[in-house]
């Protein structure tokens, strides 16, 4: 059985208390007393417990990433964005789903600053708790999350224009009824992707349907059952916008399931550009970003607090693969086109 505090305490002829303080070169104790006590942990080979040592630091060595969802193709390469800047930093990281709203680990974590710093995704933790616990110089980035807060970093990609991209290449290659296949609706990246939706149909002088009517989750299952709905209803749009990639290889399955031909009656297009849409047949033409730079960029915010931009915005591209059809010469052994400033680089 391993020696504890008190055993150190009793073979010393000290209080408890004191050999804490000569643990922690106290300057409380006499250095021939800090010798005796460091003599009996010695011969007993007592070893101080770290969550006993950080409790006292009132430091962890740990950020914690706080996740809305643990799975899924997306959030594997945001963590491995932070893993890589923490280690760098010999610390430690943690990483907690948000589900269970108030009584979440995450939030918990949070309130109570069991880590040194926390990088936020997703919805779930309110924001009043993050203004909160941010304003006591507890370093705190939220990602694809907007907080009005000169206490909050944030790190955002293009969504709007991202959007904006992947409807107006769908109007290009002649598709005039474009669906937009919603995530949850209080998202921030999914109001802003529905904005670029918008604005790409307002500026081509195309119908903008008065409200969202294909909504789901951030899941294959999303894009597939709300688009089994659809086409129970015998309304058939020419395009889909989804507004995330697993919804739109759902939708996909969907129409396959129901005898719509993708791209030919149906042009799809998702957002985030997943390490398997180009595997999924017809491979997805998406919008990509770099997830592995979010996570990177967050975490060194988080360890550099003092950092000027409060915000920091990060590009989107086109990705152009078979999902939504190709307009021009196509190379089939070539897996896709990305876009991006007038550009056309193979991808």
């Amino acid at each position: 059985m391993a020696a504890t505090i008190k055993d150190v305490a009793k073979m010393a002829g000290v209080a408890v208390s004191t050999v804490s303080y000569a643990l922690n070169n106290s300057p409380k104790i006499s250095e021939e007393t800090r010798k005796k006590v460091i003599r009996a942990a010695e011969e007993l080979s007592y070893r101080p417990s770290g969550a006993a040592r950080n409790l006292k630091k009132r430091k962890s060595e740990t950020i914690g990433l706080f996740l809305n969802d643990l799975g899924g193709p997306f959030y594997s390469q945001v963590i491995e964005g932070v893993q890589e800047v923490v280690a760098s930093h010999d610390y430690n990281l943690i990483v907690c789903s948000t589900y269970g709203g108030e009584n979440s680990s995450a939030n918990r974590f949070l309130r109570e600053k069991f880590v040194d710093g926390a990088i936020i995704m997703g919805t779930a933790i309110p924001d009043s708790l993050i203004l909160q616990v941010a304003a006591e110089s507890f370093p705190i980035v939220v990602l694809d999350r907007e907080l009005k807060s000169d206490y909050v970093h944030s790190v955002l990609i293009t969504n709007e224009q991202g959007a904006y991209d992947a409807v107006t290449h769908l109007i290009k290659l002649g598709r005039r009824r474009i669906e937009f296949l919603s995530g949850p609706l209080a998202a921030y990246d999914n109001s802003k992707r529905y904005d670029g939706y918008k604005r790409a149909l307002t500026e081509h002088s195309l119908h903008v349907p008065p409200k969202i009517s294909l909504q789901g989750r951030y899941l294959e299952a999303g894009g597939y059952q709300t688009v089994k709905v659809m086409m129970a209803c015998k309304r058939l749009p020419d395009a889909i916008f989804a507004a995330n990639d697993e919804m739109a290889i759902g939708a996909m399955r969907a129409l396959r399931e129901g005898g719509i031909r993708v791209p030919e009656d149906v042009a799809v297009v998702g957002f985030d550009n997943i390490s398997f849409g180009p595997f999924v047949r017809p491979s997805l033409t998406t919008i990509g970003h770099s997830k592995y730079e979010m996570g990177a960029i967050a975490t060194q915010l988080v360890f550099n607090v003092q950092k000027e931009e409060n915000s920091i915005l990060l590009p989107t591209q086109l990705v152009i693969r078979q999902s939504c059809g190709f307009k021009g010469t196509h190379n089939e052994n070539e897996e896709s086109y990305i876009f991006h400033e007038g550009r056309r680089n193979q991808g």
